[in-house]
């Protein structure tokens, strides 16, 4: 009863609480954390926690008789507590990123990652971002298309052309270990710097700073609230520093490397294409459930030779592909981890090869989990009914194309929108700045010129008007609200 009271205020109350108080609940209840433990990450002795704790289920107490709801603290934190388990991992949350690094999400000293209860968790701070690509929130976690700035002197230039080539290390977070690719190029006569994370299926991310000295790199992302500095070492292949965001900073090594690890490129159609003589060959669909938000997931399997699979992973509701998935089968046994994540699902592959089930579990989370195969010729044949129309002022139908602009921080935005057979309307969303592509539209509603489309994975609405050919409206999330104009797009 208690949850079912506090549920749809918890936003606002863990908003409301100090960086402290709120690092302090996070930590004991949807780490798990004992009361050491969290004096330990606090900087703070064991008995100190455990006052910070209660002063901080005092507030939350506060905060809810003000708005009629009357219960004790020591009742919130069970309900909390009973509850902490039911937000989705966060490999597949949100963010779907090997480490989600948040303002007011980590305590001073420590290195503390949102793996588990992510979706919670990260809805109680007031900036999401993560290191690399994601699209939980596309205004504040945004790759964004500002130009490369560098500093055109003679000696950044030189820096850099001694740098160029890749390099190459792992970020360490806590539990998570993830792989990064650090490229230094020369393209129309200027230096540009991009980097990738392996582990995410995530490429070329520019750096929209860069600048370097004879023993030194500077990298920033300002729309990450990230950069990384570091110093080369005496024969130039190594470069130690910090990477810094958003109040969390993480040793990384870079080695000068020839043959750097590279992203996976993503599965096409013929590759995992149903085989009679491969059981697993194929794409599957599944739906994890967390709460009442259900989440999509395509797992895709190819054979190429017998016994040995390559598989990746797709996020749906977040346009997120090509997630690298390392999967071994001693049937009728599946296992596959989601590389990077500290995630990993076992189950049972049925008689008839067209059901998987089994269970996902991320750091002593676990998730029930059903993969059904998925029917190709279903697919194209609902794809086939979606009319995108001839592009006509009149008709919102078809393809657009538009830009936020949040801050300074520029994102460009491209709506596909779809007249059905029946009359109705679907809708995607895509981010090219953030490589997010294919994302549904919960909810298309069009009454001519009035246009509403929301994305409740990302928390996003979009409202507008349908004038001289052009949409118009103001693009919500979170407590931002934005202009966005769109025109049409030939993008298909």
């Amino acid at each position: 009863e208690t949850w079912a009271q506090i549920a749809s205020l918890l936003d606002g109350a863990m908003g409301k609480l100090g960086r402290k108080d709120h690092d302090a609940l996070v930590l004991r209840f949807f780490e798990n954390k004992n009361f050491a433990e969290v004096g330990a990450a606090l900087g703070a002795s064991e008995d100190a926690a455990k006052m910070r704790v209660g002063r901080a289920m005092e507030k939350l107490r506060g905060f809810f008789a003000r708005r009629g709801i009357h219960s004790t603290a020591a009742a919130i934190a069970e309900s909390i507590s009973a509850h902490s388990i039911q937000p989705a991992p966060a490999v597949l949350a949100k963010t779907v990123t090997a480490v989600a690094l948040t303002k007011g999400a980590a305590a001073s000293g420590s290195t503390l990652t949102l793996m588990k209860g992510a979706l919670k968790i990260m809805a109680w701070t007031k900036t999401k971002t993560t290191i690399v690509t994601g699209v939980a929130v596309l205004l504040a976690a945004g790759i964004t298309t500002v130009a490369v700035k560098t500093i055109s002197v003679a000696r950044t230039r030189a820096a850099l052309a001694a740098m160029q080539g890749s390099w190459e290390g792992t970020l360490s977070a806590g539990p998570q270990q993830m792989r990064l690719v650090l490229k230094i190029f020369r393209t129309n006569g200027a230096y540009r710097a991009t980097i990738d994370s392996i582990d995410q299926g995530a490429k070329d991310i520019p750096f929209a700073i860069v600048s370097a000295g004879p023993n030194a790199f500077h990298g920033g992302i300002p729309a990450l609230g990230a950069d990384y500095q570091a110093m080369l070492n005496a024969d130039g292949t190594q470069m130690s520093g910090t990477w810094n965001q958003l109040k969390n900073s993480f040793h990384l090594t870079l080695k000068r490397t020839a043959t750097p690890d590279v992203v996976q490129n993503r599965l096409s159609p013929d590759e995992y294409a149903p085989r009679s003589d491969s059981d697993l060959q194929g794409a599957w669909e599944g739906t994890l459930k967390y709460g009442n938000t259900p989440m999509h997931l395509i797992l895709k399997i190819a054979e190429p030779t017998p016994g040995t699979f390559r598989a990746q992973m797709e996020n749906v509701d977040e346009g997120e592909h090509n997630l690298p998935v390392a999967l071994t089968y001693q049937k009728p046994a599946v296992h596959f981890e989601i590389q990077g994540h500290q995630a990993a699902f076992q189950g049972i592959l049925n008689d008839a090869h067209d059901r998987l089930s089994g269970t996902l579990t991320q750091l002593s989370k676990k998730f029930p989990l059903t993969f059904q195969r998925e029917d190709a010729n279903t697919q194209a044949a609902a794809k086939a009914k979606k009319d995108y129309g001839q592009g006509t002022s009149d008709h919102v139908e078809g393809h657009w194309k538009g830009e936020l602009n949040a801050n300074g921080v520029k994102l460009r935005i491209l709506f596909h929108i779809a007249l059905m057979p029946d009359g109705s309307y679907s809708a995607t969303l895509d981010s090219p700045d953030q490589g997010a592509t294919g994302i549904p539209a919960t909810a298309a509603q069009v009454t001519y010129p009035d246009v509403r489309l929301e994305w409740k994975g990302i928390g996003g609405v979009f409202t507008g008007k349908l004038t001289n050919g052009r949409l118009s409206g103001t693009w919500r999330q979170g407590n931002a609200a934005l202009p966005l104009e769109l025109e049409r797009s030939m993008a298909q």
